[in-house]
């Protein structure tokens, strides 16, 4: 049975059916394999025996992504399955910016010892006053599985919506509400948007995408929401352009020593996937990945090696391969698994950039040798097998 270990807390149901399947490591160094939240991974030394691990969110910035591929580990994570929950927090993060509830709210409890309150309130709800969303303008950046709910919901709350994302999948463009207006470029967004809010991985490529020349490009007055990374978004030209009114309220999920003193920022304290609903969908997704990766090979939303599915064992065995993208790999595997009189009886091989992963069922006696020898060739970063009938 293989031994998992639990970096985070994760739900209760999550814990259910997880040790129900797999048996619970001592520690990390114990581990086969490894679900995980938000906890940084950068710095773990990394078993030899580990072979998977699984993000019980969609964000993979806290784990090391390369070194794992070189070390034969299948990173996983769980698209979608928070996705409602942090549009939620995105719909209130744009009633809170539009009208003053926070302040309305910190009013009444100032005043909660004045036998008046009722008639003070209504002297001073004049100085919480705001703005309705519908007929507003809505820039939604990125357009995945969490970005979309937000545009449709912003459709549903009768605002118009313009979204960007040049890397739009068949599956969320067929998702998109008809009246969603696709933009080719994010200028005009900024240009129109009354509201912004972003919806994309963290990268190299990301990493502070909104910064001071795209604030410029920005209506003034504009409320931008960032419920994705902090990472996004230049918090120091953000906050230069809070102080300025150029930008009226900045929304962000994310609490640092610079975002907790801005003027007219909203900071909430990483709520995004915190709720029983969202935390209970991650751990089943990550535990289901988990479950057919270490059980079958077969790998599904994996960050670092190509998806691939090879169905139910039907063989005496099958075997792992993650290995390096280049020629004749395949024919040093079927080379190998010949000279041990093993017969390939199905096979499927998905790359993914510059690595690949294959499953090769076989029949015949098996021979431990066999997967040493796989092992040992240039470009294999892991083989294994995994018995069969």
């Amino acid at each position: 049975m293989y031994k998992v270990h639990c970096m985070n807390r994760i739900s209760q149901a999550g814990i259910d059916q997880l040790f129900g399947t797999f048996a619970p490591a001592q520690g990390l160094e114990d581990a086969e394999a490894v679900m995980v939240r938000s906890a940084n991974m950068h710095d773990e030394v990394l078993p030899k025996d580990l072979l998977a691990i699984a993000r019980a969110g969609a964000g993979v910035n806290n784990i090391p992504i390369d070194r794992c591929t070189k070390n034969g580990i299948v990173v996983f994570n769980t698209p979608g399955a928070n996705a409602n929950g942090v549009k939620e927090m995105v719909i209130a993060g744009m009633l809170l910016a539009s009208r003053d509830i926070l302040g309305s709210a910190a009013w009444v409890q100032e005043h909660a010892d004045d036998e008046d309150v009722a008639k003070a309130a209504e002297k001073a709800k004049a100085q919480f006053g705001g703005v309705e969303i519908a007929g507003k303008t809505l820039g939604v950046i990125g357009l995945g599985a969490i970005g979309a709910m937000v545009a449709n919901a912003g459709r549903s709350l009768g605002m118009h919506v313009l979204g960007y994302d040049p890397y739009l999948s068949v599956k969320y463009a067929w998702s998109l509400d008809r009246h969603v207006h696709a933009v080719r470029n994010m200028g005009d967004i900024f240009a129109e948007a009354d509201f912004i809010t972003i919806h994309v991985p963290a990268n190299d490529k990301t990493r502070r995408m909104i910064g001071r020349d795209q604030i410029a490009q920005m209506k003034r007055g504009v409320v931008v929401l960032n419920f994705a990374r902090d990472v996004l978004v230049d918090e120091s030209a953000m906050a230069d352009a809070l102080k300025s009114g150029h930008v009226s309220r900045y929304v962000t999920d994310f609490a640092n020593p610079l975002t907790t003193h801005m003027p007219n920022a909203i900071v909430t304290s990483h709520l995004g996937a915190s709720t029983v609903e969202a935390e209970d969908n991650c751990a089943a997704m990550a535990i289901s990945e988990l479950r057919e990766y270490l059980l079958s090979g077969n790998i599904t939303n994996s960050v670092n090696f190509g998806d691939v599915d090879l169905g139910p064992i039907e063989t005496d065995e099958r075997i792992v391969v993650l290995h390096s993208n280049v020629p004749n790999m395949i024919g040093q595997f079927s080379q190998i698994l010949s000279d041990a009189k093993l017969n390939i009886e199905n096979m499927a091989n998905k790359r993914r950039g510059e690595v690949a992963t294959t499953l090769l069922e076989t029949s015949g006696t098996w021979d431990d040798e066999v997967i040493k020898r796989i092992a040992k060739l240039d470009g294999v970063f892991r083989a294994r097998m995994i018995p069969g009938r």
